[in-house]
């Protein structure tokens, strides 16, 4: 009897019996949280690849090397994951193009260059934040799934103990314990996106900072060239 009762109150159980509507949002909230791990591993890794590829690159900035020998390097093996030699290539590219026509002032110049590496900035940006959008939609909406799974399956039990004459505490023990596993899997699947999101939000913060950090640096070596050049 009482192994009976034990194995009506396992986790399986509870799952399998409880009503349609709080199976499909438990579903709905395993599959939430399934999707924002893989996403939390790809993000992970990626931003780990971007803060190692933006390390390397500025080594290599700053190392006294030619900046068109680093341009030619950068395009013939372009690293993937290195947002700031994506960043560079757009400004100098833009930097040689207007330094090679005729009647091009050096504020003009200056200006395409700023242009460019903004663009190009931006697009690096979107790509940091790619993710953190479903990630901040898991974090806050699941719980209130949860709850609303449990508050349905709550909903039924009580409707089921209108029908029995005398309510005991193994009557509404199991319907009121598979509708707070909802609410279990809402947190269990809001907890690592809130967390992932906040994380990764700031680690992608700081990135961009160090290529706007960057540009401005490499604006001014290139601001210095061209009034060199011009005098």
């Amino acid at each position: 009897m009482e192994a009976n009762a034990v194995d009506h109150m396992s986790m399986w159980s509870l799952i399998s019996n409880a009503s349609l509507v709080v199976q499909l949002v438990m579903l709905v909230l395993v599959a939430a949280s399934v999707t924002s791990w893989i996403m939390i591993f790809q993000r992970g890794n990626m931003l780990r690849a971007a803060k190692r590829s933006l390390d390397s690159f500025e080594e290599r900035f700053w190392s006294g090397i030619d900046l068109a020998k680093l341009y030619r390097q950068a395009g013939s093996e372009p690293n993937p994951d290195s947002g700031l030699e994506r960043i560079f290539r757009a400004g100098f590219k833009e930097f040689s193009r207007l330094c090679q026509q005729s009647g091009v002032v050096p504020d003009a110049v200056m200006d395409g260059v700023a242009r460019s590496m903004r663009v190009a900035i931006s697009r690096e940006e979107e790509k940091l934040e790619q993710s953190l959008p479903f990630l901040a939609t898991v974090g806050s909406t699941s719980p209130y799934i949860g709850l609303f799974g449990t508050v349905w399956g709550i909903m039924n039990s009580f409707r089921g103990l209108a029908q029995v004459q005398q309510a005991t505490l193994s009557t509404v023990a199991p319907g009121i314990a598979e509708a707070l596993i909802a609410t279990a899997i809402g947190l269990f699947a809001a907890i690592p996106a809130v967390i992932a999101y906040n994380r990764f939000s700031a680690r992608g913060e700081l990135l961009i900072a160090r290529y706007y950090t960057f540009a401005d640096e490499f604006q001014a070596i290139l601001h210095r060239k061209v009034h060199t050049s011009d005098a």
